[in-house]
């Protein structure tokens, strides 16, 4: 025990100790709940077993009973359609507004913190701004496109099943926009200017340069913004539930909001264990492709 004080004291065993909280704190509160969940995804769960570790082994029967779901399919379709809108979107928009914010002009640094205003923003307040401007009653946006003529009726944005997902999309694209443009300008900044000048010099005009010389050198940043821009679209509940929650007749339910129905409504939480476990494993996937591009860019 003295040997051990004697450590922290002079500094040799501080960083040990800082490193043993960090572990058993990720142990903890991330390892084992996500092992408690797969095992659960495995088990049958009821309200009066839920806090037993111990518990009937039923194999692969909630992930039958999952694939077997009437809504199952439609749920996934949601799913890759909410997550593929918004990354294309978000990538694009971000990285026009970084290509923006890279020239030289007055106010480009307040404006740029007005762009950021919606990453500062939680995502269920972001959802509530989003519900009064989508209110198919007294909407922000009803009103603009009436008062100009572009529609003649009150369209229900949020309750209509055509067009409830992709407005949960829109509010979901503003909301990630920031957090793209952030990661592709620090990728702009470390391209030299020189070489732009030297390219200039050579005949190069705008889109010769942007084609042939930024996209090529952000090619791993892109990379590794769209893998961690799905990984953060997957874990995006807070609209769903200050939007939609899933409806009309799960139009625009997606796979983690109905995991938590299943789990907390529906109390099925073995089923909805086999939903997070099937997003788990995709999100494994994307992680270790952003991994991947880290890595090269680091080699780069």
């Amino acid at each position: 025990m003295s040997a051990l004080l004697r450590s922290l004291r002079d500094g040799r065993g501080f960083d040990v100790a800082l490193a043993a909280l960090a572990l058993a704190y990720l142990l903890v509160f991330s390892a084992f709940p996500l092992v408690y969940n797969v095992a659960m995804s495995f088990q049958e769960v009821d309200m009066f077993s839920l806090g037993d570790l111990i518990r009937p082994f039923v194999g692969l029967a909630n992930y039958r009973a999952l694939f077997a779901a009437p809504e199952f399919w439609s749920i996934m379709g949601n799913t890759a359609l909410f997550v593929s809108l918004s990354i294309v979107f978000q990538l694009a928009i971000g990285f026009g507004l970084a290509l923006f914010f890279q020239q030289d002009f007055i106010g480009a640094t307040y404006l740029r913190g007005l762009f950021l205003a919606a990453w500062i923003i939680p995502a269920l307040v972001a959802g509530a701004i989003w519900k009064w401007i989508f209110a198919g009653d007294f909407g922000v946006l009803n009103y603009m496109l009436m008062s100009t003529g572009i529609v003649n009726d009150k369209i229900f944005w949020l309750s209509t099943p055509a067009i409830s997902l992709y407005s949960v999309i829109i509010a979901n694209i503003w909301l990630g926009i920031p957090f793209n443009m952030i990661l592709l300008s620090v990728g702009l900044a470390g391209i030299p200017k020189d070489m732009y000048e030297a390219a200039a010099l050579d005949g190069a005009g705008p889109w010769g340069r942007f084609w042939h010389m930024t996209l090529p050198m952000m090619r791993s940043t892109i990379g590794a913004v769209t893998c961690l821009g799905i990984i953060f679209t997957l874990q995006q509940f807070d609209l769903f539930a200050s939007l939609t929650q899933g409806g009309p007749a799960n139009s625009s339910n997606v796979a983690q909001y109905w995991s938590w129905q299943l789990s907390f409504q529906n109390y099925d939480i073995a089923t909805g264990s086999a939903v997070s476990v099937l997003m788990l494993g995709f999100v494994i996937v994307v992680a270790l492709l952003y991994v991947r591009s880290t890595r090269q860019e680091h080699r780069a």
